[in-house]
């Protein structure tokens, strides 16, 4: 059991807290938000993920858990400190690393000992050196320490399982007692541990995150090629992912991606290699299509409608992927912007994400179900593909929907069904 400061309350900071409390050890979580520390304190959480309150709050009665704002405190009661703070993208698109920076100054302030400092948070390779730097200049040299790269591999709306349960544990380090304590730490938990040096663990996860988005980008632009020729590109992604070299994983055609890490950790890998005298042209190529792919659906509106202005659409799904509700570069959003500009109205429904929408988007009617949301609409769009709206009756949606319209952003119907029940159907690359 370990004393761990995890430092950062957002998707990844809270998960990890959790889940490293769940085996065993003390962990202290540390946010300078102190309305969202209240709301830990009393029970509640900030953010939806699956399973995450419950876990929290076990944890916090078995007195594994707590929240507290000062770093200095977490940190000296602790043998691991774990950086899971944002690291937004400059307007170059490389990773804004300012509080990465702070960070590794606060916990230079309060070193007392020993610590392994582990960057949990995706950061561009070499960032795990600057760590070292800062935490050295600023301690000169009179505590001993380590720093390692352990990167998340969280996939939001199932990042319980993919904590508990992962593929693999990557662990950069580069010494021997900082591995056995990673080693140690993550004992637990039964999944093969891959040690690296620190800067080999900082590119797997840029690689990783810019192969699924390869992936992605890929099967959208087959899906386009598969509306010019009459194929169906859900058929197509079957027979690939029977490929055991390919695998289904990732390709689900749709409206593109959003979200915080892909476009974000997409513009840094283009950048790091841009800096270091590489051209990475694919992944330039994956952002371009992915650019292009977000406008698909608002040009299938467009053409379905011919005229915009004073129609009402019904959007379905605002968070940028089902089981959560973050909004960060939700496509759901954009394209509402989108077609308010063209003089539509918007009535949406969302499981989980609509209090953080509301915050973001103006003059739209916010519903209480689908149906409800549907009712009066000419036009009815799935941007997000929540398994609620799987199970959508096709007959309500005729009795209540001023136009038999549906654009099927993420492929969720079956379109003979939909065309039996008299509707205009418009998937993505059927």
């Amino acid at each position: 059991m370990y004393n761990i400061c995890v430092i950062g309350a957002g998707y990844v900071g809270l998960v990890t807290a959790a889940c490293l409390a769940e085996i065993g050890n003390r962990v202290l979580c540390v946010d300078n938000d102190r309305g969202k520390l209240e709301r830990l304190r009393k029970g509640g959480v900030p953010i939806y993920e699956p399973g995450l309150n419950e876990l929290i709050r076990k944890n916090r009665k078995s007195g594994r858990i707590g929240f507290i704002h000062s770093i200095k405190e977490a940190a000296r009661k602790s043998d691991i400190i774990f950086i899971c703070v944002g690291t937004p993208a400059n307007a170059d698109g490389g990773a804004d690393l300012s509080a990465v920076e702070y960070t590794a100054q606060e916990i230079a302030g309060s070193m007392n000992g020993y610590k392994v400092i582990v960057a949990k948070s995706t950061v561009p390779v070499q960032t795990g050196e600057r760590i070292r730097q800062t935490v050295e200049r600023l301690t000169r040299g009179k505590y001993e320490f380590d720093v390692a790269s352990n990167p998340e591999f969280l996939r939001e709306g199932q990042a319980i399982s993919d904590t508990m349960h992962p593929d693999r544990i990557v662990i950069g380090v580069e010494s021997e007692k900082a591995g056995k304590i990673m080693r140690r730490l993550y004992a637990p938990i039964n999944a093969p541990v891959v040690v690296t040096n620190i800067p080999t663990a900082e590119i797997i996860k840029h690689a990783c995150n810019g192969f699924l988005s390869t992936k992605i980008s890929f099967i959208n632009a087959v899906a386009n090629l598969c509306e010019l020729v009459g194929a169906d590109v859900k058929q197509v992604a079957h027979a690939m992912g029977l490929d055991k070299r390919i695998g289904a994983s990732f390709l689900d055609a749709g409206a593109g991606f959003g979200g915080y890490c892909f476009p974000k950790d997409l513009d840094a890998f283009i950048h790091i290699a841009q800096k270091k005298g590489y051209n990475f042209e694919l992944l330039k190529a994956v952002r371009s299509i992915n650019k292009e792919q977000k406008k698909v659906v608002f040009k299938k509106v467009k053409a379905g409608l011919g005229k915009i202005k004073n129609k009402t659409i019904a959007v379905l799904g605002l968070s940028f992927k089902p089981n959560t509700d973050d909004i960060r570069n939700s496509i759901a959003l954009e394209l509402i912007v989108t077609l308010q500009r063209s003089g539509a109205r918007i009535r949406a429904y969302d499981p989980h994400a609509m209090p953080k929408a509301a915050r973001e988007l103006k003059g739209v009617k916010f519903c209480r179900d689908a149906y409800a949301a549907a009712t009066g609409a000419d036009c009815l769009l799935v941007v997000t593909e929540w398994e609620e709206f799987r199970r959508l009756d096709p007959a309500e949606l005729k009795k209540v929907m001023r136009s038999r319209f549906i654009i099927d952003g993420r492929n969720i119907f079956n379109p003979e069904t939909m065309e039996r029940f008299g509707f205009l159907y418009k998937g993505i690359g059927r």
